[in-house]
């Protein structure tokens, strides 16, 4: 049998190229390989909008159509939606039972966001205790592995020392509960797992205003792209620049003719080229390369009631096997 794989997004607001070269690529070419689960983490996101949670259903169908847009087969993969797994909710109560506060305090994720996002309050019990609630989605279907980027590791080793604890607890050190593994994108996949910079050079993110969403009109590709940095030490155009450094071309490669990029590249450190003609191509390049993606996208907006019709397809598939689990737990805490 194929190990299964499990990841999710948080339907918080449109994807942007950050999530599409972070994880959907991967996404699409695990749908192969493995057991592949998808589910679109509606609590998740209820533990940062819980003051605003208005949008929540509406992202979580236009994501579903993003996803198939993109190339997510529901034949060939599970798509579901967390909260219609309610047994997910009954494990995070368990591992909450032996999770210190302490794991939850040191999670780098957390502290991040509390120093960034300033126009949210994140002092909610619920923000605190997400890692758990992300470790109960990956064991309440007996998921293998988890794709995740290098910064995500510490995520995944939380949740392996929470399954740990609660076997070694209920279970005498026994394989109770499945302990997941990262499954890290191959180095050098420029397709898989990339971190792909915003504008302003930080991770892309809705919240930092920084972000190119792949539903971005041409003009809003464009406007969007004469705003990324470059190189802050090419002040003139006769400057050299460094495209190692320069965010602009950091994303560039990702969607350009790699013949192209080289010729950037070389133009760029012996200064015989500028860059908003850089920018320019990088607009236009983009704007080719989300075609057929958007083409798509438009023809699922046609056809209402598709995304629900895939999510209670996938929750069907997914319900028995979180039952199984949900189960077992409470027959090892003494429950059943």
């Amino acid at each position: 049998m194929k190990e299964r794989v499990l990841t999710g997004y948080r339907p918080t607001g449109k994807l942007h190229l950050g999530h599409w070269f972070g994880n959907l690529q991967n996404m699409l070419a695990l749908q192969d390989q493995y057991d592949a689960f998808y589910f679109v983490a509606d609590w998740h996101a209820l533990t940062s909008e819980w003051q605003n949670p208005a949008d929540i259903a509406r992202y979580t169908e236009e994501m579903v159509l993003d996803w198939v847009a993109a190339g997510l087969d529901p034949e060939r993969c599970v798509i579901y939606r967390q909260s219609d797994i309610p047994e997910v909710a009954e494990l995070l109560l368990y591992f909450n039972m032996v999770t210190p506060m302490s794991w939850l305090e040191r999670t780098p994720s957390y502290k991040e966001q509390q120093q960034q996002i300033s126009d949210k309050d994140l002092s909610n019990v619920g923000f605190f205790t997400y890692p758990a609630l992300q470790t109960a989605d990956i064991v309440i279907m007996e998921a293998n592995l988890v794709p995740v980027g290098e910064d995500q590791l510490p995520h995944i080793e939380l949740g392996r020392e929470i399954v740990r604890r609660f076997n070694n607890t209920y279970d005498a050190g026994k394989r109770g509960l499945v302990e997941p593994k990262a499954l890290l994108a191959k180095s050098g996949d420029k397709d898989a797992g990339a971190r792909v910079p915003g504008s302003d050079g930080r991770k892309m993110s809705k919240s930092y205003g920084n972000a190119i969403f792949i539903s971005d009109s041409p003009d809003e590709i464009r406007k969007k792209a004469m705003g990324f940095m470059t190189d802050p030490a090419r002040m003139q155009l006769s400057d050299p620049g460094d495209p190692d450094i320069c965010v602009l071309h950091q994303v560039h490669k990702l969607v350009g003719d790699p013949t192209a990029i080289e010729t950037w590249e070389e133009c760029c450190r012996n200064a015989s080229c500028g860059c908003v003609p850089h920018k320019k191509e990088f607009a236009e390049d983009l704007i080719t390369y989300l075609a057929d993606f958007q083409a798509k996208r438009v023809e699922l907006d046609q056809r209402p009631g598709f995304a629900r019709e895939v999510l209670e397809a996938g929750a069907a598939k997914a319900r028995p096997i979180a039952q199984a689990t949900i189960e077992r737990c409470r027959s090892l805490v003494g429950l059943a």
